[in-house]
């Protein structure tokens, strides 16, 4: 079969890769789409993110869907022929956290796609996948693969949620509309937010997050002011999703949020200097939020419902022959939320 495989930076290829058969307690997926995600794009442009680096031909993706082509021995929640999303996470089971039941913690986690452990993990975006039949989750007949394959971030966002705790009645800022961004202006709706505020440097996103559901959607490039009406008092908002990575958007957001309120950090920024005295005066909450388990599950499950509609982040799909010309147009914000491949 053939699968997108990076090399090296700006070295996608199209490759010949095994197929295996699939062993007891393992399914055999014909992939139908793929979403391409930030990291997937760090790998494209800079061959990795942070202390993690290919050093290994490694085929992408970990956003994906498709239909159950081959089951192993002892296989009872699918079939031939059933239409799965792919949890890409395969934890272990046996490590402390998983016995804990942090199992997003897994201290031998196998994720699709991810080159933090050698040899790397192979990732989806090939025409077929033979994968523990745990991972294969049924999908609703009234949902397309292609909604299917939004459920991975749509499960990072839920457990991002989660980590914010109740957001019934509150107001939310948002910093950074990217896919996550977007995809936690649907968490926040659901959730029962009254308000919704996005920003973000593009104007494109932002029109976008107009669409989903955003009561305000800010450009902090053109307006360094437009976030003053929420400075009253000592700030007015109770939950920050800060999906950026961006420091000075973290920073700005300190100003606007209410004593007590609760900061998720969703984004990847690296190292960050925090005015450390802002946050023990107003007493917030700030805390961490990394992958998810059981909302992959309830992903597919809200949109299988009709509760949570992802379709409009799913703004081109391209074969997966033209994988360069794909990652290339998911690079450019301008044209673009959520490319997806089609195999």
């Amino acid at each position: 079969m053939r699968a997108v495989v990076i090399h090296a930076p700006k070295d996608l290829r199209i490759d010949s890769y095994p197929d295996p058969a699939p062993g007891p307690g393992e399914v055999r997926v014909k992939i139908a789409n793929g979403g391409i995600c930030g990291s997937d794009l760090h790998y494209y442009h800079h061959g990795g993110f942070g202390v993690v680096r290919i050093q290994q031909p490694m085929a992408l993706g970990h956003e994906i869907a498709g239909v159950v082509a081959a089951v192993g021995d002892g296989v009872s929640n699918v079939r031939p022929g059933t239409r799965v999303a792919v949890n890409p996470s395969k934890p272990c089971g046996q490590c402390l956290h998983c016995q804990e039941g942090m199992r997003n913690q897994c201290l031998d986690m196998r994720f699709l796609g991810s080159a933090m452990r050698f040899p790397h993990v192979q990732g989806g975006f090939r025409e077929f996948l033979t994968v523990d039949a745990t991972q294969a989750v049924p999908i609703s007949d009234k949902l397309s693969l292609a909604e299917a394959a939004v459920a991975e971030p749509l499960a990072v966002c839920l457990h991002a949620g989660k980590q914010a705790g109740p957001l019934l009645g509150k107001r939310v800022l948002i910093t950074g509309c990217g896919p996550i961004g977007a995809l936690m202006i649907l968490v926040s709706r659901f959730g029962g937010a009254s308000e919704i505020v996005v920003t973000d440097v593009a104007d494109a996103p932002l029109a976008v997050a107009k669409k989903l559901g955003a009561t305000h959607a800010i450009n902090v490039a053109t307006d360094a002011t437009a976030l003053d009406p929420w400075r009253v008092g000592k700030g007015v908002f109770d939950t920050l999703f800060e999906a950026s990575g961006n420091q000075a958007a973290l920073r700005t957001a300190l100003d606007v949020l209410r004593p007590g309120a609760t900061l998720v950090q969703l984004g990847l920024g690296g190292e960050m200097t925090l005015p450390i005295n802002a946050i023990v005066a107003k007493e917030l909450q700030l805390r961490g939020t990394f992958r998810f388990d059981p909302e992959f599950e309830l992903a597919v499950r809200l949109m299988g419902e009709g509760l949570i509609d992802v379709r409009p982040l799913i703004t081109a799909t391209m074969p997966f022959e033209n994988a360069v010309a794909a990652f290339e147009l998911a690079t450019d914000r301008s044209q673009s939320m959520k490319v997806q491949l089609t195999f």
